[in-house]
């Protein structure tokens, strides 16, 4: 089991990333994972993450009377990013985890850079069918890999012209289903304790007290404000997280 500073930097962790969430409605599983993996391995933080991901995550995917329309849609994207995490994850007992931390680095950056660059694609109905399910392969390959669900799941979403209401939805169902089909895939491999599994039980209360905190805090800052200083920060752990693996390539 875990000493008292790391379960209080667990705590720490998902306080900060329900925070962020309770502002601009997103970056929980983001922000943990960036900031676990500083002080755990990526599987571990990976098993963390998953409790408070996916209950902070349903709650958005259920919510917004857009499902159905949604799973009509969208059904062959949802179903490859989450079939193929169990494929992506057995790296995690394959590869070595610097390289799998380097990768996770990287997807932040390139997360982080696009949406401060405010670059935005656009994908037309005709070829949405066709990439949908692609870039859904390539969300739940790097999803079991990393933990990371944005890249390109979330880059997708925003380029076939949805709704500001479906796409939060259409993020959350993502999100849930990637999140319970990592959970999956760490137990397959042998990656998800007992202790570990505790650990992220209880991480969900500093995480929804983080909501509730943030929920506040939107209310007296600006969320552009706020959305700009999350993806500058993410800029910067995507860069630490890139130096810190280098020195694992090394060792």
């Amino acid at each position: 089991m875990f000493d008292a500073l790391t379960i209080l930097a667990i705590a720490g962790t998902f306080l900060i990333a329900g925070t962020v969430k309770g502002v601009i409605g997103l970056g929980l599983p983001t922000v943990s994972l960036a900031l676990l993996t500083v002080a755990f391995d990526l599987p571990q933080a990976m098993a963390l993450l998953l409790v408070p991901s996916s209950i902070t995550n349903i709650w958005q995917a259920v919510v917004g009377g857009n499902g159905s329309a949604i799973l009509r849609r969208l059904w062959p994207f949802l179903l490859m990013a989450t079939v193929t995490v169990w494929l992506g994850a057995t790296a995690l007992t394959r590869v070595d985890l610097a390289l799998l931390k380097a990768l996770l680095g990287a997807l932040l950056i390139i997360y982080a850079s696009l949406s401060l660059g405010g670059l935005r694609f656009a994908i037309t109905p005709r070829h949405e069918k066709w990439i949908g399910p692609l870039l859904g392969t390539a969300n739940g390959i790097l999803t079991g890999m990393t933990g990371s669900f944005v890249v390109p799941g979330v880059f997708f979403l925003q380029a076939i012209g949805l709704s500001r209401d479906m796409l939060i939805q259409a993020m959350g169902m993502l999100f849930t289903a990637s999140t319970l089909a990592l959970a999956i895939a760490l137990q397959g491999n042998g990656l998800l304790t007992i202790d570990l599994g505790i650990l992220s039980t209880a991480a969900l209360i500093p995480a929804i007290i983080g909501m509730i905190l943030g929920q506040g805090i939107r209310k007296r800052l600006s969320e552009h404000l706020f959305r700009r200083l999350f993806f500058i920060a993410l800029l910067i752990l995507g860069a630490y997280i890139i130096a810190s693996a280098s020195g694992g390539f090394r060792a």
